[in-house]
């Protein structure tokens, strides 16, 4: 099992920009594929970006062009980096080794 703990979340006006940390524990975090979820209150959890052990990457299309995920295997650490924040991202962010291990979420609140 994986531990992994989130950081970075707060309150951002529209148009902000916001970037979110996830350390995870052990020594294999460089063969993991990693990603970022979300979950709006009232909403399913869904998939916002995911990155491979090779570095290949995917976003949701609501997200593409505003976010960028990243990882660095020497800091065990994935990243999560907002830009143009708006209404629609305030949720709860979970960093995840999908499907097994997941974060606590940190919540990110976009709000004027």
């Amino acid at each position: 099992q994986v531990q992994l703990v989130e950081s970075g979340g707060g309150l951002v006006q529209p148009g902000g920009s916001l970037s979110l940390s996830c350390a995870a524990s052990g020594s294999m975090f460089s063969i993991y594929d990693m990603g970022w979820y979300r979950q709006a209150p009232g909403k399913q959890r869904e998939l916002v970006a995911t990155i491979t052990s090779s570095g290949s990457t995917n976003y949701a299309d609501s997200v593409k062009g505003r976010f960028t995920i990243s990882r660095d295997n020497v800091k065990n650490t994935v990243y999560l980096q907002m830009h143009r924040l708006n209404l629609d991202d305030t949720a709860v962010y979970y960093c995840s080794r999908p499907p097994f291990d997941w974060g606590q979420g940190t919540q990110v609140t976009v709000s004027s």
